[in-house]
């Protein structure tokens, strides 16, 4: 049997006010006078926090617009402007939410790969080791932290950029930068944490390794939303290493039949990921029982609206473009459903649940 030769991020820093040693660890990693590049979430313009990050020589900050989640024409465009006003840079750093940290991830490894990062959309195409990245979430849920993925919408799939030279080279994870996400966006983000744990838990592919991690990310999950009946620093503490330990969790498995139909959603209607997989965890009883009785119940319990009738309107080519893209996630589905998945999961039966959502 072939074990997987699981790469993880190479240094992590954890604790509030870790990201004032920001300057100290990309010091020495800085290459001459070519700059560090800082990818920040539009949503902090005008904000506190890009006065804190230590700008350098040529350093520069960019705002990235995550509005809709990464594409990879976003990703080639980014990359070949650096390319063209510093021709060659120390870094990149993202700073934000599970989109923010996939450009950064993507864009440095699109400064040292050539062609388009369309090219290189599925499992171990990437051959080159990227630029120098730092991830540093100011959401807590997604895992990008720790993911050897970047996930990217390109033209004809929505699928990432898997590799062993995708995770990141540092990562910071301070609470603090939580401390002002709005609480919708909060509860998204550590759903998404929830129900990757739910799907690495009950798949095929579990192992000890998956199942250490996804068990300590699903207690600090319950903790947070179930347990807790109003938020403090305590639930930043904890959902920040929920968010770690279940990004950890699915590296050594894979996510489920949650994340694969949300792919869809997010490749046509432009759905973010983590609403993506409230919407359709809310429909996944004959999957997970269990699971998604405890996720209605933490919905109702942190007065969160799920949007529904989202597919009501579209055109039978539209959803035969959403079962393409879904479909196409192999290991999801094996893992959700084992071998024999594509007789269980027909074009029909997945026909009739995005006509649910």
């Amino acid at each position: 049997m072939q074990f997987r030769n699981f790469k993880m991020v190479d240094y992590v820093v954890y604790g509030r006010g870790a990201f004032n040693q920001l300057d100290e660890i990309l010091a020495p990693r800085r290459k001459g006078d070519f700059p560090m590049i800082f990818f920040l979430d539009h949503f902090f313009v005008g904000k506190p926090l890009a006065s804190r990050i230590p700008l350098r020589g040529k350093d520069k900050i960019v705002y990235v617009d995550v509005t809709h989640e990464p594409k990879t024409k976003q990703v080639d465009a980014l990359a070949a402007e650096l390319k063209s006003e510093f021709g060659e840079i120390s870094g990149v750093i993202g700073i934000g939410g599970g989109s923010a940290m996939d450009l950064a991830k993507a864009v440095s490894l699109m400064m040292t790969n050539p062609g388009s990062s369309a090219d290189y959309q599925g499992w171990d195409l990437v051959k080159q080791a990227g630029v120098y990245k730092v991830g540093i979430p100011t959401l807590s849920g997604t895992g990008a932290e720790v993911s050897r993925t970047t996930v990217l919408t390109g033209p004809v799939r929505k699928l990432g950029m898997n590799s062993d030279f995708t995770p990141f080279d540092q990562i910071v994870l301070d609470p603090e930068l939580t401390k002002d996400a709005p609480a919708n966006q909060r509860f998204y983000t550590g759903m998404d944490c929830y129900i990757h744990c739910i799907e690495s838990l009950e798949g095929t592919f579990l192992n000890e390794f998956s199942k250490s991690y996804g068990e300590k990310a699903l207690e600090l999950c319950r903790k947070v939303f179930v347990e807790k009946d109003k938020w403090d620093d305590e639930c930043d503490d904890q959902l920040m290493m929920a968010s770690y330990a279940g990004g950890m969790s699915i590296a050594y498995s894979q996510v489920g039949v949650a994340h694969a139909v949300s792919y869809g959603l997010s490749f046509l209607l432009g759905t973010k990921h983590g609403i993506g997989n409230c919407i359709v965890m809310n429909h996944l009883e004959e999957y997970y029982p269990a699971g998604v009785k405890e996720f209605k119940y933490m919905v109702a319990k942190n007065n969160i609206e799920i949007p529904t009738g989202i597919c009501a309107n579209l055109t039978e080519a539209q959803f035969d473009s959403m079962i393409d893209v879904s479909l196409g996630m192999k290991p999801l589905w094996e893992n959700a459903l084992g071998k024999d998945w594509e007789k269980i999961m027909t074009r029909e039966k997945l026909r009739t649940l995005y006509a649910k959502l």
